[in-house]
């Protein structure tokens, strides 16, 4: 069963950064390709950046381009995503999730991600 943990979340003024960590266990990490989420209060999941097993094919919401990089480590079996200027709009509890193959007409559907950590908490504040 894959285990899925986040870290690095916390509070940050606008304009500033956070680097988020998912650290996979449980099954080989390649293979899988993995995604992050978010979901602020009273509002759908929704889709933030994805990469593929390879790294080589990374995906990122309009809202977060050019300002989050997703990134991993297939040695440490962590998966990174780094977030720049960032807006009180992305305060949202952040979710790291994997799943197989990804393709560039289903990366960001929620549905097709099997395995999901708890989420770790992002405020941001203006």
């Amino acid at each position: 069963q894959v285990h899925l943990v986040e870290s690095g979340g916390g509070l940050v003024q606008a304009g500033g950064s956070l680097s988020l960590s998912c650290t996979f266990s449980g099954r080989s990490f390649s293979g899988y390709a993995l995604g992050w989420f978010r979901q602020a209060p009273g509002e759908e999941r929704e889709f933030v950046a994805a990469i593929s097993w390879t790294g080589v094919n990374t995906y990122y919401a309009d809202s977060v381009k050019g300002r989050f990089t997703i990134s991993r480590d297939n040695a440490l079996n962590t998966v990174t995503l780094q977030m720049n200027s960032l807006k009180p709009e992305d305060t949202a509890v952040y979710y790291c999730a994997a799943r197989g193959t990804i393709s560039s007409s289903d990366y960001d559907s929620r549905l097709d991600y099997n395995y999901w950590g708890q989420g770790t908490q992002v405020t941001v504040s203006s």
